[in-house]
């Protein structure tokens, strides 16, 4: 099916042997000193390396704030865990483009309820139409 079993959550993902290297190498790469964590600083360019984007401060302050108050910076395995919780979100919204693009046969960015229809009378022949004109609202 198109979600998760809990919803319309991502599913919980697990790294490749290779991707988790990788990732160690970036936070090797980004701690400035050999410290042993990562700055503010060295967590967004850690993220610009992984995910090709620089974190708004929103961000950055998000993650600097669920480390312990008593750390200088984020640990490896904290770093670890953010970094596949980024990924899985990612791989989640790829998921749902996907399926909208399917949805979406005429290629102009939106759903129209004809659409919708279409897509879930193939998907879902049995779900009414009241059903569907829900879930379209």
């Amino acid at each position: 099916m198109f979600f998760s079993e809990a919803g319309a959550r991502p599913r919980t993902w697990e790294a490749s042997p290779s991707e988790r290297k990788k990732w160690v190498e970036v936070f090797k790469a980004c701690d400035e000193d050999d410290k042993g964590y990562l700055s503010r600083e060295d967590f967004k360019v850690a993220v610009v390396m992984l995910f090709g984007y620089k974190p708004t401060k929103i961000e950055a302050d998000s993650v600097m704030s669920s480390v312990n108050p008593n750390a200088s910076g984020l640990s490896l395995e904290e770093f670890l865990s953010i970094v596949r919780k980024k990924k899985e979100v990612q791989l989640y919204r790829n998921e749902i483009r996907h399926i909208f693009t399917a949805f979406d046969r005429h290629y102009r960015g939106y759903l129209t309820l004809e659409d919708f229809k279409k897509a879930f009378k193939q998907v879902a022949p049995k779900l009414s139409e009241r059903t569907v004109l829900e879930v379209f609202r």
